[in-house]
């Protein structure tokens, strides 16, 4: 068992009997594969989290699930649609793990606020992605499904388990709390 952990892949393939210059040859294509998508499935789930940290591990996972299909999945037309409903459902997956720690806008004792970071003022995007991650989880979450995901707001209640009253109330709160972060 331990000299089988120490093998490097291609002598794990070697002993498995595999051709190795094929199996290089697909892990360069995976590799290729990650570097192409690895932005998108990140920026899908720190999107929706809110927390850059917990959106690396999602997408780390999100590449594992690819690799276990990477042979399906390479030459598929709708790989870009498949990587972004994976790091959408594991986000939320995550969040509903993590649902006691969700703070809906009604308990919000402070307003919010923007870290006065930003150091060019007319970057609009970066001051947007920052005033997103501020909101609480149950707006944000339903703002980037609905705004980013162009998911209906039965999708987003269906898939978050909510009322259709909830979605809409979060995402108008959201796009509020929005207008107010960004206009400080």
């Amino acid at each position: 068992m331990i000299a089988a952990a120490t093998l490097s892949l291609s002598q794990f393939h070697e002993r498995a009997g595999c051709g190795v210059d094929r199996e290089m040859a697909e892990d360069k294509e995976f590799e290729t594969f990650i570097r192409n998508y690895q932005n998108m499935v990140f920026s899908v789930s720190a999107r929706i989290l809110g927390n850059l940290t917990d959106a690396e591990d999602i997408t780390q996972e999100v590449f594992i699930k690819a690799y276990e299909r990477f042979r399906e999945l390479r030459n598929s037309h709708a790989i870009g649609g498949w990587l972004k409903t994976v790091a959408t459902n594991l986000s939320i997956n995550h969040l509903n793990r993590y649902r006691a720690r969700w703070r809906f806008f009604s308990e919000e004792a402070a307003p919010l606020e923007v870290a006065t970071e930003i150091e060019r003022e007319n970057d609009r995007q970066e001051m947007l992605e920052l005033a997103i991650r501020k909101l609480p989880d149950a707006q944000r979450v339903a703002l980037v499904l609905f705004h980013f995901q162009d998911m209906s707001y039965e999708e987003i209640a269906a898939k978050l388990g909510v009322s259709l009253a909830k979605v809409k109330t979060d995402i108008h709160r959201g796009r509020e709390t929005l207008k107010q972060l960004i206009t400080r």
